[in-house]
């Protein structure tokens, strides 16, 4: 068990233990925070502005370890006076950092250094996307490389945690089969958990970053998708062969899925041109919505 999980599910450690002199050590209040005697007055004329001061400071605290996936920052007002800056400029300097994922909010509880992969809607991630205008079979192309050999290195790697995530992924991508963009966000999270699985982080990380730019691709055409039953099959498939440990096999299910989900796509995006009916919806929408409209009666 990790030291900030100790944290989480304990509360309070009495210093006299390890985990509390490893939390002294640390720099951390009781509540897990990073105390502010880690943090140095911030001084502009030196490199820069303030708010920039403050994206290097927590950098190269990262970099030196003492922030950690996980930690807490300090309140924003106390923060601001152990810098001596204002709370305007820690706020530009913090809102940099969140836009890259370096930190994340948790409403109600604080500012949290990110323990986990960008946001579906990251925006630096979709501003690349569409500077370099990543094609389809770019993507797909990036997706095999990458995906194919995670689905069998987490065959290999997957904790029981990692098997009960992407279990939950694939119920609620069979709970969500008549509501496509819902669909779709559980289908990129199965993705990224067999990511997490595979033990490898800088190979999760990449693909958190093409699974971002084909989120944002994907959920223009999802509406028009007319084969989601016959893909949660094939995750549940992945899912299966990687429980049982088969990592041949699963990357053999991922290379197919793969190969099925590219022509599933390119249908999609042709159907923007298929005929319409005076509301501008293509047939497949057409035919979607009928079918909710007669459940709702």
């Amino acid at each position: 068990m990790g030291y900030n999980t100790i944290v989480r599910e304990i509360g309070l450690v009495d210093e006299s233990t390890p985990a509390g002199l490893a939390r002294r050590e640390m720099g951390r209040d009781d509540n897990g925070s990073i105390q502010l005697r880690g943090f140095q007055v911030v001084r502009p004329e030196k490199s820069g502005l303030m708010a920039e001061q403050v994206v290097i400071q927590v950098r190269d605290m990262i970099r030196e370890g003492k922030l950690r996936p996980g930690d807490r920052l300090p309140p924003e007002r106390e923060l601001a006076k152990r810098l001596g800056i204002s709370r305007a400029s820690l706020r530009h300097g913090l809102r940099f950092l969140a836009a890259i994922g370096v930190l994340t909010s948790r409403h109600g509880s604080g500012t949290y250094i990110a323990d986990g992969p960008p946001a579906l809607d990251s925006e630096p991630l979709r501003m690349l996307a569409d500077l370099h205008r990543f094609t389809p079979n770019e993507m797909f192309e990036a997706r095999k490389l990458l995906e194919v050999g995670l689905a069998g290195l987490a065959a290999r790697n997957a904790s029981n945690e990692n098997l009960a995530v992407m279990s939950e992924e694939v119920a609620e991508m069979y709970a969500t089969l008549n509501d496509p963009q819902e669909y779709l966000v559980h289908d990129i999270r199965f993705h990224r958990a067999i990511a997490a699985a595979s033990g490898n982080q800088i190979l999760a990380a990449l693909m958190n970053m093409v699974s971002t730019a084909m989120y944002e691709r994907r959920r223009a055409t999802v509406e028009r998708a007319t084969d989601l039953k016959e893909s949660a099959e094939f995750h549940r498939k992945i899912y299966r062969l990687i429980r049982a440990g088969k990592s041949e096999e699963a990357r053999a299910a991922m290379n197919e899925h793969l190969d099925l989900a590219q022509r599933a796509f390119e249908t999609e995006e042709g159907s923007v041109s298929a005929p319409k009916n005076g509301d501008g919806s293509s047939r497949a929408l057409r035919q979607r919505r009928a079918k909710r409209s007669a459940r709702a009666t």
